[in-house]
């Protein structure tokens, strides 16, 4: 077995712990990940995945099991995986942790906005810009797009980099995971693209069909990502996330 270490000296109280403990609560759920060999502050070692070509089977295998993971819920919007008590975070920036009934408040209150305050402070998102994806936040923290549904099981860094595609199916790697809304990671997985994703779709709903009209919302659960992303990575994701919130002013 080849293990895989990252280290990071200047990591933040939590940071891999809380990689470890989404990866176990996602395992918990069905999910093959990748085991964590060891954890401790600063580093975490992973046994490695050695990848192969994706194939149209494994990707329908993978929507099956995404819709089974994301069913087995977590304690509210925002939770953190059971068990653990510390900070979340996506990439290297801190996540906010919540204990929410409803999706709408918390999305948009804690997903969304503390990213896009620190895009406009970056200069990525201008300040009209910043008005319409307020706007829309408004609305998404109304309840407008709330739907009943409990919080799924979500990865929350759902991009095709996170998602390895070995000889016993695809595992996943360096979640952000909480309790979340289940079209979050699907319209995650579609940012950036991820191969035969059309087959993890139809995978996904032949155990969990999805609520009509959600390729409309795509955008919708975008947002986050796409905040975080103008929070740190250019002009071209802040310019994104205004296209995204149009879209959403417009359901």
């Amino acid at each position: 077995m080849t293990t895989v270490i990252k280290r990071r000296a200047d990591a933040p109280a939590g940071f891999f712990e809380a990689e470890a403990a989404g990866l176990a609560w996602l395992a918990s759920a069905g999910m093959p990940t990748a085991p964590v060999i060891r954890v401790e502050p600063g580093l975490i070692g992973l046994e490695r995945i050695v990848e192969v070509t994706p194939t149209a089977r494994e990707a329908q295998l993978f929507g099956q099991r995404l819709a089974r993971m994301h069913a087995a819920g977590a304690a509210s919007f925002g939770a953190p995986p059971d068990g653990w008590d510390g900070p979340l975070f996506i990439g290297d920036r801190r996540m906010p942790v919540a204990d929410e009934a409803t999706w709408g408040r918390f999305y948009a209150r804690d997903r969304v906005l503390p990213f896009l305050e620190a895009a406009r402070r970056a200069g990525t998102v201008t300040t009209a810009e910043a008005r319409d994806v307020t706007s829309a936040c408004d609305r998404i923290g109304a309840g407008e797009f709330d739907d009943g549904d409990g919080p799924a099981r979500i990865h929350g860094d759902l991009w095709s980099g996170n998602v390895l595609w070995s000889k016993d199916g695809v595992r996943l790697i360096d979640p952000a995971a909480h309790g979340g809304h289940r079209e979050t990671d699907l319209a995650m997985l579609a940012l950036f693209g991820c191969p035969h994703l059309s087959q993890i779709q139809e995978g996904y709903q032949s155990v969990t069909p999805l609520r009509a009209g959600w390729r409309r919302r795509v955008p919708l659960h975008q947002l986050h990502p796409l905040a975080v992303h103008a929070a740190g990575h250019g002009r071209s994701y802040g310019l994104a996330l205004h296209e995204a919130a149009l879209a959403v002013l417009d359901l």
